[in-house]
């Protein structure tokens, strides 16, 4: 979370007393002394919260998630493997190559790639195909890298789905590869 600045603070400290007096003087519970601060009250410092934004292309198959830590890109397994397959086909490579531009212009040394599977099938077997999943996608990913990232690679199989596994749709969406790495310009509390 960022912190905040003496600037932040005094700005939001100003609005919130400016809010407090236009509430005296116009808030139908203006005179309920349990709404109003005590005499000689102050405020607490503001916070400045995490902003997350969440982009996914029209069709669902690709998504990208940015927070004030983090950048997540999410692929959907259609993208990137053939049915029930850990083999990445040929447009994969050049999505992949897309991430692998963002994590070096974050200048990431830290990446996890993890693999999710829908419900179908032995959970046993969906564990293992999330796992060469995300190796799969790990390898790619090395190859257009520098050797000074470290990754994190897992297969979390049905585990954590994002949408309703009772519909084709729903699985779809938790067929996929997330690609996550932290954001330079992030601070941290």
């Amino acid at each position: 979370m960022s912190k905040a600045t003496p600037e932040s603070r005094s700005l939001a400290s100003c609005l919130w007393t400016a809010l407090a007096r236009f509430l005296d003087r116009t808030s139908p519970w203006a005179d309920d002394p349990d709404l109003k601060m005590v005499a000689g009250a102050q405020l607490a410092d503001a916070k400045v919260l995490d902003i997350k934004s969440v982009v996914e292309d029209l069709g669902g198959e690709e998504r990208r998630e940015d927070t004030n830590a983090d950048v997540t890109f999410a692929l959907q397994a259609e993208v990137l493997f053939g049915r029930d397959s850990a083999k990445l086909d040929g447009k994969a490579n050049a999505r992949i190559a897309t991430i692998a531009e963002e994590i070096k212009k974050q200048d990431a040394k830290r990446v996890q790639v993890f693999g999710f599977t829908d419900n179908l099938g032995s959970s046993a077997h969906g564990d293992v195909l999330s796992k060469k999943r995300a190796n799969a996608v790990h390898k790619q990913l090395a190859k257009d890298l520098d050797s000074g990232v470290a990754f994190d690679i897992r297969g979390y199989g049905e585990q954590f789905p994002i949408a309703d596994n009772s519909t084709e749709e729903g699985r779809k969406k938790n067929r996929r590869v997330e690609v996550s790495f932290p954001r330079t310009d992030s601070s941290t509390d």
